[in-house]
Parts: structure tokens; sequence; C-alpha cells
């Protein structure tokens, strides 16, 4: 689609991981010490525990996003370190990695996806909701306090699409 392809993490691409997420994280917002151990140590805090990261290479631009999907449970994920380089927005990237990521998570057996953000990242609030996201008092409750800037909690509706 447009010139974009999807990969699965592979530890060379930990340092994009990294650098993509700083960057923006870094402009809005300040890095927390969960963002720095989880952009550190991406293979110890996201792989090895069973969740995955995905990729999105842009024809001409290389890797320009990467989300990941963290284990925070036996079925459940944490759709987290979502980020697209400044370089390539208005591409669509974003919303063709959310689409494989919400793709990825139901072939992992997630029965529970949610995600944790910031009502200052507007954009990235509304391309959750385009894609079936839905603000979740719960969440938040259950989970908010991970970051200090967290405002706003979403949970995709997972359950009532698994077969």
């Amino acid at each position: 689609m447009n010139g974009l392809t999807i990969h699965a993490y592979r530890d060379d691409l930990a340092q994009a991981f990294h650098d993509i997420n700083a960057q923006w994280i870094g402009a809005m917002y300040r890095l927390e010490p969960t963002d720095r151990d989880v952009l550190d140590q991406p293979h110890e805090r996201i792989i090895a525990p069973g969740g995955d990261i995905l990729f999105v290479e842009a024809a001409g631009l290389g890797i320009v996003g990467a989300c990941a999907l963290q284990r925070t449970g036996a079925d459940q994920y944490e759709l987290t370190k979502m980020g697209v380089l400044d370089t390539a927005r208005g591409r669509g990237v974003g919303a063709f990695l959310l689409d494989a990521v919400i793709a990825r998570a139901r072939v992992m057996g997630a029965r529970r996806l949610y995600l944790l953000s910031n009502s200052k990242s507007a954009a990235a609030i509304h391309l959750y909701e385009k894609a079936g996201f839905r603000h979740d008092p719960g969440i938040m409750a259950e989970f908010g306090t991970r970051y200090e800037r967290c405002n706003v909690a979403m949970l995709y509706p997972l359950e009532s699409v698994v077969q």
C-alpha cells in the first residue's frame, strides 16, 4: 500500500525503535523512566516477555514508523510506543501501522488491547478512535498511572471479533 511495507522486530531495528519514539516523545513531552527502560531494552522489555514490535518501511525513506505490543497479561497487550518520523507524516503510515498492529494482536491471541496516551496527542487519538478504540475509564484506573503524561486510556473491542 502506497509503497509501505511492514517488518517484524529484528535486533538490528532496535535503534530505529528507539530513535523514532525518542523523537516524538521528546518533541511533545519528556522521556520518562518507563520510556527509557523500554526504548533502551526493547528485546528484554517487549519481545522476551511475549510481545512484538512492528516497523513500517516507506519506499525511498527506509524505516519510518514503529509500534509495540507489550504483553501485560496472559492474553492482554498494551499498544505502546507508536511513532512515525516527522519526514513521513501525511503518507498514511500511522493508519497502515495501526491496522497491522491490531491484526498482529489478534494473531497473538489478544483478548484485551488497550493504549495510554495524552489529550495533547490529538491526531493520534483521532487515528485510534477511527480504528475503533474507545475511551475507557476502567483502563485509565488500572493502568493510567504508568506515565505521568497519561490522561487518555482507550480499549479496542477485540473480544467481539475474535472467532
